[in-house]
């Protein structure tokens, strides 16, 4: 069952002041990510990937629109309630391994300190450490510093970091961008492990490895939600204003932008004018 959600984002709207103006990185963006659940979310870049996972991960504030982690709204928090509710329900890896780790610090230490972080006590944060890392094959690099692990095990290290204590949600930015194939495909099978034991995984990526391990996966475009792919299939996006958001590979059937609307027993029909019932230019109508 993915009916729990990790995160929740009703009308997002994300907006940064520049020397030239205004940039409108998210536009009215509703989400939810299930725990027990991947989902990847996609995008040309400047799509607004990166806005929405940070401010998923409580490290920015909307500039209109609700966020919930864990069931907790997050808009109305002060600095310091906000930075709490960050160590205890959000991990966070970065795209760089190196990035996400202290350097000359042993592996078992580094999960350790994040541990310690979310609260654990220090016996506690080092034993779960161990076992974060056993279950990520990393047993015998448990006390190996950064410089003397591959990138993979890097990663597999800043995933630990992420996911000790329990968080409600764990986000990682493009985490396959840096690694061979092997090096993917044992990172995105080791998320699956965790995911399945509860937690709601969200990566932002270009890679179709990430987007094929992902139950779920959320295309932006031009800071709006595109589409959303889950289980059932493509699913438009209907805002609040009523407005459906046609995936953009089939805009291509929109030239004018313009579209019928059928109300039907069974359902309501959207399809291009000109298009009959056979689903083609010139069907019946």
């Amino acid at each position: 069952m993915h009916d729990t959600m990790a995160a929740e984002c009703a009308g997002v709207v994300r907006i940064y002041s520049i020397a030239s103006g205004e940039v409108h990185a998210l536009r009215g963006v509703d989400a939810h990510f299930p725990q027990r659940t991947i989902s990847a979310v996609v995008g040309p870049s400047g799509s607004g990937k990166s806005s929405l996972l940070r401010i998923l991960a409580a490290l920015d504030r909307p500039s209109a629109g609700s966020v919930r982690l864990g069931g907790e709204p997050i808009d109305q928090l002060s600095g310091r309630a906000l930075r709490r509710l960050r160590r205890r329900k959000v991990g966070y890896m970065f795209q760089r391994p190196s990035d996400n780790l202290l350097p000359g610090v042993p592996a078992v230490e580094q999960v350790a300190q994040a541990g310690r972080l979310r609260g654990l006590a220090r016996m506690d944060a080092r034993s779960q450490a161990g076992e974060l890392l056993g279950d990520l094959g990393l047993a015998d690099r448990r006390d190996h510093r950064p410089d003397e692990l591959s990138g993979g095990q890097q990663q597999r290290v800043a995933l630990a970091q992420a996911v000790i204590g329990d968080p409600a949600l764990v986000i990682a930015d493009e985490p396959t961008a840096e690694l061979d194939t092997g090096s993917a495909e044992l990172l995105l099978g080791q998320m699956r492990l965790l995911a399945d034991r509860g937690v709601a995984i969200v990566l932002s990526t270009h890679d179709p490895r990430v987007v094929s391990a992902a139950e779920r996966t959320l295309s932006l475009h031009r800071g709006a939600v595109a589409s959303e792919t889950t289980e059932a299939g493509v699913l438009a996006v209907i805002d609040e204003s009523g407005r459906v958001q046609i995936p953009p590979g089939e805009l291509v059937h929109f030239p004018d932008r313009r579209a019928v609307l059928t109300v039907e027993p069974d359902g309501i029909r959207i399809r291009p004018p000109g298009w009959g019932d056979a689903g083609r230019p010139g069907g019946r109508a």
